[in-house]
């Protein structure tokens, strides 16, 4: 099970595929502060919600000094048709070897209806222009969990 970050911590380094197939890196974004969040699966309704809340607070977002990217283990495929699909316009990125994913500690144990298994912890992660952790949110929930960021940071 990976170790889940803190407020201060240097953010894992990552280049993942888009839904387009090119490689977007962390390291893309420095000077500005990112949103990465992570979530299980392309195409679900509660992973739909967020991306979608995601994509309508964009400009709020970009505006304050946001990048917003996602992250799952889903191929570029699945994410480029997600992206039609719900007319996406936050950057989705590709890690079907959970490598991003455990880097982050948004890949573990999960307990659902009694039974336990591996999957993806569905965390949001704030990075500072430094490239250090602002703030590590892990087990959100999809509804409501950008209207509570946006507050949470100030917007």
């Amino acid at each position: 099970m990976s170790e889940r970050l803190q407020p201060g911590d240097p953010a894992p380094a990552f280049t993942l595929p888009d839904a387009d197939g090119n490689e977007v890196s962390l390291s893309d974004h420095k000077g500005r502060k990112v949103i990465v969040y992570f979530y299980p699966a392309a195409l679900t309704p509660g992973c739909t919600k967020q991306a979608c809340d995601f994509t309508d607070n964009l400009e709020l977002l970009a505006g304050a000094g946001y990048d917003v990217i996602g992250i799952s283990p889903d191929k570029p495929e699945k994410l480029a048709k997600f992206r039609e699909a719900e007319s996406l316009k936050v950057t989705l990125l590709a890690d079907p070897e959970k490598k991003a994913l455990e880097a982050y500690g948004a890949f573990g144990e999960k307990k659902n209806y009694g039974r336990t298994y591996m999957g993806v912890i569905r965390s949001t992660i704030v990075v500072d222009e430094e490239g250090k952790v602002e703030r590590a949110l892990y087990n959100v929930r999809a509804t409501g969990h950008v209207a509570k960021i946006i507050k949470d940071l100030g917007i």
